[in-house]
């Protein structure tokens, strides 16, 4: 009798994880739903955050590198974990010139907590799905907004360097590059402005702004719009001929807290990158920068948002893609 029972219990659990699929499938590929894992790993988040806050105990890079890695997947390819896979050959998604600055704490978050979710539901939860939690916990441990995370991806059986060139945002881009780079991904101006929020946490390197201190124009050659204190503290920060690599924070004011002083410093003239201050100095954007600025649920409102958008972006569902058993690499 207890075995017959045992049976038709997960006969049942069987039937609920297939009619899942099938309804995310029938809804079209890029849906989601929350609480995929209900039956087939009821823990899956938790393990997750055990393993985020690890992680970040460790190191407060985990913030910006997971957030940063989770941005790079989704906008190439959609958010499939393409980014984690390695390649000895030097050729996959992660070797691409404009992924070599990626952290390897994030790469490292997602591999760790991946582990742990094996070792109590082999097979079942996706790495893609696993990076949109972490990316999540990582925002909302450090001060930001939490918010329900869709899940139901599967992982991406191509990874592929030469796919990357032109498909990332630069930090020279201005207003309307930047919007139609994110309006290919069906995220608006606004989804766009709350998402280079992120720069709240993180940092930069010399080579990616000293142009706008020392070869602006040949007006200027310092860019006008820097507030000419913090001009001055970048100098300090990166001297002519500096190391390209030296990191410098994103946010000078509050680097370690996940809030709206980004768009205060966009405001002050404190933005590190072309691409952040030219969403102040644009009269297109100004108006929502002055909003996020003056308002912080207005920005964690439009962030949970545009996250959400975010993770939708190419994904694969169904019978699409594979569950990979380890995220660096295919399963065959």
């Amino acid at each position: 009798m207890e075995m017959k029972k045992e049976v038709e219990i997960r006969g049942g659990w069987w039937v609920v994880v297939v009619m899942v699929m099938i309804m995310a499938m029938g809804r079209g590929e890029g849906q989601l739903v929350q609480n995929f894992y209900a039956l087939s790993c009821p823990n899956v988040e938790a393990i997750v955050r055990q393993a985020v806050i690890t992680k970040m105990n460790q190191t407060f890079v985990t913030v910006p590198a997971t957030l940063r890695l989770f941005f790079h997947d989704c906008f190439i390819q959609g958010c499939d974990a393409s980014i984690m896979i390695a390649s000895p050959i030097g050729g996959a998604e992660k070797d691409a010139p404009d992924n070599l600055s990626l952290a390897g704490d994030g790469f490292d978050t997602v591999i760790k907590a991946k582990q742990a979710v094996e070792a109590v539901c082999p097979g079942v939860v996706s790495c893609a799905d696993i990076l949109a939690i972490a990316a999540r916990d990582v925002v909302a441990f450090s001060g930001g907004p939490s918010f329900i995370v869709e899940l139901g991806r599967r992982d991406g059986m191509v990874s592929n360097a030469s796919l990357v060139s032109g498909n990332l945002p630069e930090p020279s881009f201005n207003l309307n590059q930047l919007n139609q780079l994110f309006s290919q991904k069906n995220l608006t101006q606004i989804d766009m402005i709350a998402l280079s929020g992120a720069h709240t946490v993180g940092f930069s390197h010399c080579d990616r702004f000293s142009n706008r201190l020392y070869s602006y124009s040949s007006v200027s050659t310092v860019d006008p719009s820097f507030n000419a204190n913090y001009a001055q503290q970048l100098m300090a920060a990166c001297p002519r001929n500096v190391n390209p690599n030296i990191a410098v924070n994103l946010d000078p004011v509050t680097p370690k807290t996940f809030d709206n002083i980004y768009y205060q410093n966009l405001v002050a003239g404190k933005g590190l990158l072309s691409s952040d201050e030219v969403l102040f100095t644009d009269p297109a954007s100004q108006p929502t920068v002055i909003d996020f600025a003056s308002n912080p649920s207005d920005f964690n409102a439009a962030f949970i948002t545009a996250m959400i958008k975010l993770g939708r972006v190419g994904v694969k569902t169904g019978f699409l893609g594979e569950i990979r058993s380890d995220c660096t690499a295919f399963n065959s």
